[in-house]
């Protein structure tokens, strides 16, 4: 008997690997700092904006004063 070749013919089962666009092992780390550059970023906005002028009092506020040299003699 000759030997037979035998091989597994799988037609139209080829699955073609899909390639990844970030590296599964650093895929965490990416949307780690991708999620922290945007924080950063609203923190950054966020505190470079106009200060909002001062209004009014509200209507029960009372004006405490701040006298700490008080010395008697």
């Amino acid at each position: 008997m000759s030997k037979k070749n035998k091989k597994n013919r799988q037609i139209g089962k080829n699955v073609q690997k899909k390639k990844q666009l970030i590296n599964p092992k650093y895929q965490n780390t990416f949307w780690t700092v991708i999620v922290i550059i945007i924080l950063l970023i609203f923190f950054i906005v966020n505190n470079t904006r106009k200060v909002p002028e001062q209004g009014p009092y509200p209507p029960d506020y009372k004006a405490q004063t701040t006298n700490t040299t008080n010395h008697s003699n």
